[in-house]
């Protein structure tokens, strides 16, 4: 009998991070990192997982996008859908009265990513590959009908695409055997969340030097004077040759943010990044050629390829930051990885939320083995929160992520962790509500 997608699920889950401050930051005091929690099911038992990162309050909201989707999905037939990824894509994004509520953008958009994620967990599952495999297998004729270029022709064109695709082929092997032993390198915002001490933004500071890091970042942004102090006691812990960079969370202004970076230019931050409002492509712009040579990033906030196509059409970056759930999902992250390739800027995936890090890696391993073809002045985002409520959590070792070699793209959660934080019903709420 014919393989039918038979059920899309959605549950609430949320990690009480405020308690501790972790994650905290310029624009987000006291997040609580939480998952709109995917699972795809199939009539023949099959399971896939995927998952969308918000902050707390409003995760119900994509819980109920995703189950605005779910008619779209539910019972199309499973060999159908892993044929043509890229038309199951558009058949998300693009339904006439549901695209309404972005076009491609918020609330909905991360819905769609939620479900695309689980369905090419689905595909790689069945193929008994990590998705940053299966897509390094895929042919560039198919990694290029994946994308639609309806909106970007005018920056990459699908024969550009291939080029890039097919000068890149030769190398593929001897790069994955490198990924292979060697790992992808990583970066940790571990030591830098603002609502840490001094003294522990040292001590993390320094294990990270000796756990191999060569990169760390710290969030500022709030005050002017704590951001200089911290970022003077960061570098005098780590030394001069580890690379610093500094995270405003959009919290400034175009002229404040010029400002603010002058009395931080001293320490030698790396980049900065999410200077301004993440819509802001020219004010992005105008920073990156004011604060030059500290980089610019951004990328986390960014709602879809249109805008990365302008962010680099503008020169508004000197680093791109995807991530794996605000746009839609693993197959418009093919294009955006294009498009930076097209334009040689390097893609630094953002982590920082549950199951990004386990997610996200998947989409740098195949840039570097079938795209981009380096991982030069590339790093992926790491953060050591949540990874226990995973059944495949990243494995980091001196400095690097490990590739993965289990099946899918790693965003299943154990069914414990899922009863016990889910919202608000789940254990962990239950004893919230009663203290």
């Amino acid at each position: 009998m014919t393989e039918l997608i038979a059920a899309v699920d959605a549950v609430d889950v949320r990690f009480p991070t405020s308690r501790e401050l972790d994650g905290s930051d310029a624009m987000n005091p006291e997040p609580d990192y939480s998952a709109t929690y995917v699972t795809v099911r199939t009539s023949a038992g099959r399971q896939g997982f995927g998952l969308a990162f918000t902050v707390g309050r409003g995760n119900e909201l994509t819980v109920a996008a995703v189950r605005s989707l779910a008619p779209l999905v539910v019972g199309l037939p499973v060999a159908a859908v892993f044929g043509d990824l890229g038309a199951f894509s558009a058949r998300l994004t693009g339904d006439s009265q549901l695209r309404w509520l972005g076009p491609e953008k918020g609330v909905i958009h991360m819905a769609a990513a939620a479900v695309v994620n689980a369905v090419w967990d689905l595909r790689a599952r069945q193929e008994n590959k990590p998705v940053w495999e299966l897509l390094a297998d895929l042919t560039p004729e198919e990694l290029v009908s994946l994308v639609d270029f309806r909106y970007l022709v005018d920056a990459l064109t699908p024969a550009e695409a291939l080029d890039i695709l097919h000068a890149a082929a030769p190398g593929r092997a001897e790069r994955r055997a490198h990924l292979l032993d060697h790992g992808y390198p990583a970066y940790t915002t571990t030591p830098g969340w603002l609502g840490y001490t001094d003294d522990k933004l040292v001590r993390l500071a320094k294990e990270a030097v000796a756990e191999g890091f060569t990169q760390i970042k710290l969030k500022v942004g709030v005050d002017q004077a704590a951001d200089e102090r911290r970022l003077r006691i960061a570098r005098a812990a780590v030394g001069p040759d580890v690379r610093i960079a500094v995270d405003a969370n959009q919290a400034w202004g175009v002229p404040q943010a010029i400002e603010w970076l002058r009395p931080l230019a001293p320490y030698d931050p790396y980049w900065i990044e999410e200077p301004t409002s993440p819509d802001d492509v020219l004010g992005h712009a105008a920073i990156r050629r004011a604060v030059a040579p500290i980089k610019v990033a951004t990328g986390e906030h960014t709602h879809n390829t249109v805008m990365v196509k302008q962010l680099l059409q503008a020169g508004a970056i000197d680093i791109l930051q995807l991530d794996a759930s605000r746009v839609a999902g693993v197959t418009e992250n093919v294009a955006i990885l294009l498009l930076a390739a097209k334009f040689g800027v390097p893609v630094c995936p953002h982590a920082g939320g549950v199951g990004l890090c386990e997610m996200v890696q998947h989409l740098a391993m195949f840039d570097y083995v079938a795209v981009s073809g380096t991982t030069e002045d590339r790093v992926v985002e790491y953060v050591d929160h949540l990874h226990e409520h995973f059944v495949d959590p990243v494995v980091i070792r001196r400095g690097h992520y490990l590739a993965p070699r289990t099946p899918g793209l790693g965003a299943r959660l154990h069914p414990e962790s899922v009863t016990r934080y889910s919202f608000p019903d789940g254990a962990e709420w239950a004893v919230a509500v009663a203290g």
